[in-house]
């Protein structure tokens, strides 16, 4: 006699299909990226009709914008098998051999962070993309032989944040590369309202305006705030399922999210430009040390945000604040201060 099944794993199979839902599953149903869309489109649609897998894709851009979604509609409007990996999971040419090898034809491969694979691996996948083999080298020395090892006809999806860490020789191996663009708050709506329908929450147009509001132009952050607003309804809502405006704004504000958008991280890095090094200028490392984060995560995090929206400058000094930064913290600002000019 078999053993009751846990009730515990059975919710945590709704939750993985629930958020597996909330990514669309065909390009028809992907919001955004309209020009993106319609080239995919075509590559598609000509593969399919001359019975081919696609070409390679490179698809570059800010993290959440939807290069994994993408790569796995491009699988499945080919009707072909999709194999997930990373640029950092392959550190060896060996890794990469091992991947290539046990590929089926017409299989769509994915490598997320494709520009963090180590030079080696990058060189053999060269060969691989462009004659579908690979050489393995037997031995050491003088004694060192290249076996050919002839590879199923594949394609290859690669994603990166970093398009210009590419080497030019693996970058002009894809025949076709697309930059995801941030999402306007009106596409941002259309995300958070197929979303909402698919979590079973009934939010009203404000609320999906002011969740794409402070969404970052990413529907990923839009996800991610849509599901915490979810929450507090769960907890504290007269109805599970119905959201209103408040809930939305009690929501956000104690998870820390402001009105633009910006959470703690942003607003103690804007904090201590403004009011403890005077504007700037300041180096991203004494910045990192000042709000207890790693540089990285102040560069490749924070600071696209703060000066795609005006609040930040780089400079060859260091980083300096803007007079909207002044202004969104509500600090004056000083009459010395220095400004784009001055540097």
């Amino acid at each position: 006699m078999s053993e009751p099944r846990d009730p515990s794993l059975a919710e945590d199979e709704s939750e993985l299909a629930v958020e597996g839902a909330l990514r669309p599953a065909s390009l028809a149903e992907f919001v955004g990226q309209q020009k993106v869309r319609g080239q995919l489109q075509l590559l598609l649609d000509a593969a399919r009709i001359q019975q081919r897998p696609p070409d390679h894709i490179l698809l570059s851009g800010p993290p959440g914008l939807g290069k994994t979604t993408l790569a796995m509609i491009v699988a499945h409007e080919s009707n072909r098998p999709l194999r997930l990996s990373s640029g950092p999971a392959i550190q060896h040419a060996g890794d990469l051999a091992a991947l290539l090898s046990s590929l089926v034809p017409g299989e769509v491969l994915f490598i997320d962070e494709i520009h963090r694979m180590t030079r080696s691996a990058e060189e053999m996948l060269y060969l691989a993309m462009e004659d579908f083999r690979i050489d393995i080298m037997v031995g050491k020395g003088a004694g060192a032989t290249s076996i050919p090892l002839d590879l199923a006809p594949f394609t290859l999806v690669g994603a990166t944040t970093r398009s210009g860490m590419l080497p030019n020789p693996l970058r002009d191996r894809f025949g076709f590369t697309a930059h995801l663009e941030y999402y306007e708050p009106h596409e941002l709506e259309q995300v958070i309202s197929r979303s909402a329908a698919v979590l079973g929450v009934d939010l009203p147009p404000s609320g999906r305006s002011e969740v794409a509001r402070r969404s970052r132009g990413t529907p990923r952050i839009a996800n991610r705030l849509l599901r915490r607003v979810r929450d507090y309804v769960i907890v504290h809502g007269e109805h599970a399922s119905t959201a209103s405006d408040a809930h939305v704004a009690a929501a956000l504000e104690l998870y820390d999210v402001d009105a633009i958008g910006l959470d703690r991280l942003d607003r103690a890095v804007l904090d201590a430009v403004v009011r403890r090094f005077r504007g700037g200028p300041v180096g991203l490392s004494t910045l990192a040390v000042t709000v207890g984060e790693e540089a990285e995560t102040i560069e490749s995090v924070v600071e696209p945000y703060l000066v795609r929206i005006g609040f930040l400058g780089r400079t060859p000094r260091g980083r300096v604040a803007t007079p909207e930064a002044y202004a969104h913290l509500r600090v004056p600002q000083p009459g010395g201060a220095l400004t784009f000019d001055d540097l």
